[in-house]
């Protein structure tokens, strides 16, 4: 194999020092990455690749070797890692090895480095964290300001990557609102290729902060060596991808620099959010169910947990009802057979109610006229109809024309001198003041000590930043990017505290707020507000490279001119959920989807918590296939999505993965509408592991229709 180098990483297992030529050795299941500290104290990267069988073999390695984390100033001719001002003005960053530590508890590894410069009592600690089981790697930095004045940061970057490859090939994944997460793949050449986010608090909304690498050939779902990365962090983001003269890549993730140049007073500290990332030698696919293992188990509020199907009521009334309108719902979702209810906008204010999206945010008192006996009332009679309750907030955001406007002019994002800037007639909310912190955070306290059976919340983010001043700031205005992020954090820790179960899905108007900075406090994500099952197809493949189907909300919609079983169908590789007028339904759809929601709720164990294999992407043939299996190779679900299909266009068998070639497997098409049988040659057959790997099925047998689904359970006898 050849070799490849990246810096700033950690693997979980054995750590070795070698005295002599001070090499850190660092293992993982299947990689392991070398440090070398020279005579100059300074840190360097010197091998990543697949783990050698013989320790010693990792000083033999060679090859070219770069600073782990380069502060800029110095000898260096490229993008650094890290960019200081002193406070005396000095422009440079020198930073040398003081300190090594290295702590091991079961799966994860926890390791510190920490770096100083000789001139100036300033220090920049690398921070790496590893989990051996998933091959997954967390970096960020902490930098402390020991000098007696404010220094300023210009970079700070989370993580520095090193490569020496003979090609580089990048996947990103990019959009707009109603058009998120499409892929786009292209080669690196010589200079910077910068992917970033300048939207502020809906940051994601025209790119994910996640990419792949692939390291010499394009990556396949199997084959391909790569690296899958994405940065923990709701805010604005940078990555960028510089190629030097040599074509030596170098990879700087964190946060982005773009009018954020940080003032961090005398003794205080600025600790970067988490870049997180896997490498493998086997394709994309690979690298997908790594970072879905790690995210279940230590991504994700509550990943290893179930999730509850809910209707949604925003399809059926917009803002136009009242609490005997919304009673009537509950009967629409007694007859799909979900487990909750959920209220979405409109449902407060009353000097100046929230019959349109001009008025009461921030007004979150419920709606005496729409709502004469309250939320709790609400709640009460969904429990009589088996129903949970919960409800949407949008608490960061303030409409002009609300009693909270009238009360605190002062509490928004607002340039001086200027007209107030609004987006979706709204304004935003100065997260940085502590007592905007305060006030949204007894929001969502208040609703839940009035109403503690509440069951889920959905938190909308509906705009990104503009007029981007905090009053609350005054001189140090360019902190005002990093510091919202970071106060929205504060409060959520501070709800987490206090509910720390209580699901909560993460929206920002569909895409805008995707990223495991978030996700830590939040139990799922809305991906898009397109829910056009054709379009959805495309985007929910899209961010299920990076997140569990757990944690993608999919909901069944009457957008898109589908048959309600291609939709549900869409709906079900995801976590599946209903925002559809019941009553306008047929009886057969109402038949239909009962028992899908029966069907999936069976199957959900092996979508939520299985490994996914994606089989064929609609970027490559007009239909899309995936699969799911659990980890003992016992059950698994095929979805097949036909997309477009002209006359005598032949469509091959597919071949499926994840399963074991010794079981035998008994082969059975589910989700079929009332009285209709299967088309499906293999149904109701067995067939051993090895031959549907090896051989497949057929997945578009007799008449193809174009824009045709069908979902298949495979169980082992």
């Amino acid at each position: 194999m050849k070799k490849i180098f990246i810096a700033f990483l950690t693997f979980t297992a054995t750590l070795a020092v070698h005295a002599q030529n001070k090499e850190i050795v660092l293992e993982t299941k299947n990689s392991a990455l070398v440090y070398v500290i020279r005579d100059n104290q300074k840190v360097y990267q010197a091998y990543l690749g697949q783990k050698l069988n013989q320790s010693a073999d990792y000083a033999k390695v060679g090859g070219p070797q770069k600073e782990a984390y380069i502060g800029a100033g110095m000898e260096d001719f490229f993008e650094p890692a890290i960019r200081v001002v002193h406070a005396d003005g000095n422009p440079s960053l020198d930073l040398r090895v003081s300190e090594q530590r290295i702590n091991k508890e079961g799966n994860i590894t926890t390791a510190s480095i920490t770096l100083k410069d000789p001139k100036y009592p300033t220090q920049v600690v690398l921070h790496f964290q590893s989990f051996f089981n998933e091959d997954i790697i967390k970096t960020w930095t902490e930098i402390r300001n020991g000098e007696k004045g404010t220094i300023t940061l210009y970079n700070y970057a989370s993580s520095m990557l090193h490569f020496n490859a003979p090609n580089y090939w990048l996947s990103q994944f990019d959009g707009d609102y109603m058009t998120e997460m499409r892929m786009k793949e292209s080669k690196l050449t010589t200079g910077i290729k910068t992917l970033d986010s300048k939207l502020g608090s809906r940051a994601h909304m025209y790119r994910t902060p996640v990419f792949y690498l692939s390291l010499g050939n394009l990556s396949t779902e199997k084959t391909g060596e790569l690296i899958a990365g994405t940065l923990g962090w709701s805010g604005n983001f940078q990555s960028s991808f510089e190629i030097d003269q040599a074509n030596n890549l170098r990879v700087i993730n964190g946060i982005n620099p773009y009018a954020s140049d940080y003032k961090l007073a005398a003794g205080q500290t600025f600790v970067t959010p988490e870049f997180i990332f896997t490498h493998t030698l086997n394709g994309k696919g690979q690298a997908t169910r790594n970072l879905h293992d790690w995210a279940r188990n230590y991504g994700v509020l509550d990943g290893t947990k179930p999730r509850m199907t809910l209707l949604n009521n925003w399809e059926a009334t917009h803002m136009d009802f009242n609490q005997d309108i919304l009673v009537e719902l509950f009967d629409g979702a007694k007859k799909l057979g979900v487990d909750l209810f959920l209220l979405d906008d409109g449902w407060f204010g009353n000097k100046y109610p929230r019959d349109a999206d001009k008025t009461a945010l921030g007004d979150w008192q419920t709606d005496k006229k729409k709502l004469p006996s309250g939320i709790g009332y609400l709640v009460k009679q969904a429990e009589t109809k088996e129903l949970k309750f919960g409800i949407w907030l949008e608490p960061e955001m303030i409409s002009p024309k609300s009693e909270l406007y009238e009360r605190h002019p002062d509490w928004i994002l607002k340039l001086p001198n200027r007209e107030e800037s609004l987006s979706r007639h709204q304004l935003v909310l100065d997260l940085v003041n502590p007592k905007v912190q305060d006030f949204v955070f007894k929001v969502v306290d208040d609703l839940m000590k009035e109403n503690p059976n509440i069951a889920f919340i959905k938190w909308d983010c509906n705009r990104p930043m503009t007029s981007t001043y905090s009053p609350y700031l005054k001189t140090n205005q360019s902190n005002t990017y990093v510091d919202y992020t970071k106060s929205l954090y504060k409060v959520l820790e501070r709800l987490r505290a206090k509910y720390p179960h209580l699901p909560i899905m993460l929206c920002a108007g569909g895409g805008g707020r995707t990223d495991y900075g978030a996700l830590k406090y939040f139990t799922e994500f809305w991906p898009s507000d397109n829910t056009d099952g054709f379009e959805r197809i495309f985007i929910q493949w899209g961010y299920l490279n990076f997140f569990p189907a757990l944690t993608v909300s999919s909901h069944i919609t009457s957008m898109g001119k589908q048959p309600i079983k291609f939709r549900t169908d869409v709906a079900m590789m995801g976590k599946m959920g209903y925002d559809i007028r019941v009553n306008k339904m047929t009886n057969e759809e109402i038949e239909f989807s009962n028992q899908a929601v029966k069907t999936y709720k069976k199957l959900s164990d092996v979508i939520w918590f299985g490994d996914l294999y994606r089989l064929i992407s609609p970027y490559e043939e007009p239909r899309a296939v995936l699969m799911y299996a659990d980890k003992n190779k016992n059950r698994a679900v095929v979805f097949n999505y036909i997309l477009n299909y002209r006359r005598k266009e032949y469509l091959g068998k597919v071949k499926l993965e994840g399963l074991d070639a010794n079981k035998k497997y008994k082969i059975e098409e589910v989700n079929l509408m009332p009285g209709t049988k299967s088309a499906l040659a293999e149904n109701g057959k067995v067939y051993s592991g090895d031959f549907l790997m090896k051989v497949g099925l057929n997945l578009a047998p007799g008449k193809v229709q174009a824009v045709s689904s069908s979902v298949i359970e495979l169980t082992a006898q």
